[in-house]
């Protein structure tokens, strides 16, 4: 198998890049868009704590447990990565099998509805399938995060339960967990409806 390391992603409408303390300035930038801070079901880091949230990801990367990047918009006539629009990362790795998970993900709420979404999950599902050899990819998410559960669902995952209590929130209370899951088998089908989407932009 490839090992799985930093690297760079460009699709049509994003460039997933390796995450760095350079871009703290702008992801504050794009977690300020829509405050999404405000949000009591997800983890998007405050301005003040972003700083920590890189350093958190940056170990967890050292330790060989996540790949994390930053999301950034392309620019629409020449193609090339513009600002950053947010986060995303490759966690949870087991690389014996291989098999990870695709999550702690958040992006700007103004770049809702431009293909973004789509086509990030599309570039870190084609290099884990077609490149890393993954035997499945995971996606968890909120039991009240209805948006995401739908989105992941669109994506064409399979939902395979949900973890009870599974982990505390930064407010004190206790999330359910709503575990979804794609296998290589199914890959060529998840990916013929991305890039539908891709396409028409949704």
């Amino acid at each position: 198998m490839t090992a799985i390391t930093p690297i760079t992603l460009r699709g049509k409408y994003v460039t997933l890049e390796p995450l760095s303390m350079d871009h703290h300035d702008g992801l504050v930038a794009a977690a300020s868009d829509g405050e999404l801070w405000d949000l009591w079901y997800t983890s998007v880091p405050r301005p003040e704590g972003m700083r920590a949230e890189i350093e958190r990801r940056l170990a967890a990367q050292d330790a060989g447990s996540m790949v994390p990047f930053t999301t950034r918009l392309n620019d629409p006539e020449t193609g090339e990565p513009g600002r950053i629009v947010g986060m995303t990362t490759y966690m949870n790795i087991d690389a014996t099998l291989p098999r990870l998970e695709i999550g702690s993900t958040w992006n700007a709420a103004g770049v809702q509805g431009s293909g973004s979404n789509p086509d990030s999950k599309k570039l870190l599902l084609q290099h884990a399938f077609e490149t890393l050899g993954c035997v499945a990819v995971e996606f968890r998410t909120h039991w009240m995060n209805m948006q995401s559960r739908e989105a992941i669902a669109r994506l064409g995952a399979k939902q395979d339960g949900v973890l009870r209590a599974q982990t505390a929130m930064p407010d004190g209370s206790l999330r359910d967990t709503v575990v979804f899951s794609i296998l290589a088998a199914e890959w060529p089908q998840v990916r013929n409806g991305l890039d539908l989407r891709i396409n028409k932009k949704r």
